[in-house]
């Protein structure tokens, strides 16, 4: 699978009040959250140095077609960049795609 063609669901917008102020096409930072108590593979999502969300990571908050955190989690660095796609304001979420790699 080409970097490209990789896509993530983005949980929790709503718990930081982000998702008004995110448009597809905004650029996000990925970081692993190597302290996060709860999710070994906790990747976290980043607009303008403020956390907007987490990488989805349970099969039921992972949309179909999209890869978890766990899949992603040695795909990327301890930080890389993503694209948002879609978003699914009902349900606090979106689709992010992972920016070339190269």
């Amino acid at each position: 699978m080409e970097d490209k063609n990789i896509y993530m669901t983005v949980n929790h917008l709503g718990n930081y009040e982000s998702i008004s102020f995110l448009k597809p096409g905004d650029r996000l930072i990925l970081k692993k959250d190597r302290n996060n108590v709860y999710d070994d593979e906790a990747i976290a999502v980043y607009k303008d140095e403020a956390r907007c969300g987490y990488v989805a990571n349970s099969v039921h908050s992972v949309a179909r077609g999209t890869c978890s955190a766990g899949r992603l989690y040695d795909r990327i660095g301890d930080e890389s960049e993503c694209l948002v796609r879609f978003i699914m304001a009902e349900e606090g979420s979106l689709i992010a795609q992972l920016a070339d790699q190269g």
